[in-house]
């Protein structure tokens, strides 16, 4: 397969409407519509679901985004790290969360710049799970994520640290000064549904919770008694006075990696993993 078919296919896939996916390849309908088809032939298989009203993804289909979107980032990966290492003044792009590990992150950079050979590290500041993108599609050659949240498949890792989490609520609420709460109980708080965040396409899951793109945003809708959110206990530390924590012992633990592509070869990308686990 072409990197120009699967372009074609996840724009189809993502839009599932040839119409919008055209335009937003700059292309017009009828020859989209014959290298979809082309493709359909060449694979032996149905991707998609036509009806003169919707078009929808098969099983072949769903399996065959997943799939392309891996590969287009690893084609976008390569010519961007590619770029880098020939640039004049060689360096390390580190991804991370804003706001998230933000203690760990200090530590780790002035460890790092002590060590012999030590290279400039830039640090990208991100939404939640954006780190993850950058790293998969050559913009970061390392990055700081968070299980469960972020999904570090295909990723080497080494796990750096772990933590409970907490529900964050309004000052002042009822349940504020309870010593914990449950997780069924964080679920189905009156008034204060967990927030939406929103998937990779953009779009965002169904529930009364309201759409967040970013903590600033989220702890805002908390003070202003809209919504609760889970979070590392770390971020305590970020807090306002409006707001207040209470600990949720069985909400899953979040465990801190930093994460690598399996293939660099960098030994500024290995100096400075080495760095992370020793500290």
């Amino acid at each position: 397969m072409e990197t120009r078919e699967l372009r074609y296919f996840v724009a189809v896939a993502e839009e599932l409407h040839f119409g919008r996916a055209a335009q937003r390849l700059a292309m017009a309908q009828p020859p989209l519509s014959r290298a979809i088809q082309q493709l359909e032939r060449r694979i032996g298989v149905a991707l998609l679901h036509r009806t003169a009203r919707a078009v929808a993804l098969t099983e072949a289909g769903s399996v065959l985004l997943r799939e392309a979107r891996a590969a287009l980032d690893a084609v976008e990966a390569a010519e961007r790290r590619t770029r880098r290492a020939a640039a004049e003044r060689p360096g390390v792009v580190l991804a991370t969360k804003a706001g998230a590990s933000s203690e760990l992150l200090s530590k780790l950079l002035h460890a790092y710049a002590a060590e012999p050979g030590a290279v400039a590290v830039d640090v990208m500041l991100c939404g939640p799970g954006e780190q993850e993108r950058l790293l998969r599609d050559g913009r970061a050659d390392v990055a700081l994520l968070q299980r469960p949240f972020d999904t570090t498949a295909g990723l080497d890792t080494e796990e750096l640290h772990t933590e409970q989490q907490v529900v964050v609520l309004p000052a002042g609420h009822p349940l504020a000064g309870r010593p914990r709460l449950s997780m069924a109980e964080v679920t189905t708080l009156p008034h204060l549904p967990l927030p939406r965040w929103p998937r990779r396409d953009g779009t965002y899951p169904d529930g009364p919770g309201p759409q967040v793109r970013d903590h600033t945003q989220l702890f805002q809708l908390i003070a202003l008694g809209r919504a609760c959110a889970l979070v590392p206990e770390s971020l305590r530390a970020h807090l306002r006075d409006d707001h207040a924590t209470v600990p949720v012992p069985d909400a899953p633990p979040v465990t801190t990696v930093i994460a690598w592509p399996p293939h660099s070869r960098s030994p500024a990308v290995a100096a400075l993993v080495h760095t992370a686990t020793r500290l």
